[in-house]
């Protein structure tokens, strides 16, 4: 489990995993607020629950004014969004009704949940997004389908494995999507992003 490591902000993003804590700080950084908010890993899927709880205790949460939480939606975006509720019911703070919107109270807690528009999937399907009118795209076409017609070999999550080929042809290949943002390998200002960046600005 991951422990929260101290309060510095009166503003607060939860993430889900070093990777996604990378590419929300590159994702700041883009936006020209990189020290106003303070971002937390908490982990993975199941991680947040006992996070929160220990969150809520820390010293100085008694300032927060904002709560950010960023989840994958996984198999279902309105599953991981009740379970995201249920995780802030049981740490005592307030829940939202909606994804993308404010809870009453304070601190405000706001939960955005990947890639968004009611899909399954993960940071990896959004960063995958930003790729389809890139020629490269054909190219990890033709690579997957070579790959998917051996007998051998089956993709358990092709967003992520998509996600690692386009970094792989990169100049400097990195095998953390949060890392490669850092270094400029992905499109931050991508129509794509809108919600995400909408979110960010909000907290």
């Amino acid at each position: 489990m991951r422990r929260p490591t101290g309060i510095a902000k009166d503003r607060q993003l939860l993430v889900e995993g070093n990777d996604d804590r990378n590419f929300f700080e590159a994702f700041f950084k883009r936006l020209e607020i990189p020290d106003r908010v303070q971002v937390h890993d908490f982990g993975g899927v199941g991680g947040l629950r006992e996070f929160l709880t220990g969150f809520v205790r820390m010293p100085g949460f008694h300032a927060v004014q904002s709560v950010g939480i960023v989840r994958d939606a996984e198999r279902s975006e309105p599953a991981a969004f009740q379970s995201v509720q249920s995780s802030l019911r049981n740490a005592g703070l307030p829940v939202p009704s909606r994804i993308g919107a404010p809870s009453a109270g304070v601190p405000a807690v706001t939960v955005l949940i990947l890639p968004g528009g009611g899909r399954p999937g993960m940071l990896e399907t959004i960063l995958c997004d930003t790729l389809l009118e890139q020629e490269v795209n054909r190219c990890i076409d033709v690579f997957f389908e070579c790959v998917e017609a051996l007998p051998d070999i089956a993709i358990s999550n092709p967003h992520k494995a998509r996600a690692y080929a386009y970094l792989a042809t990169k100049p400097d290949s990195h095998h953390s999507v949060g890392v490669a943002a850092k270094a400029g390998a992905w499109d931050l200002s991508h129509p794509v992003f809108d919600d995400v960046r909408e979110f960010l600005v909000s907290l």
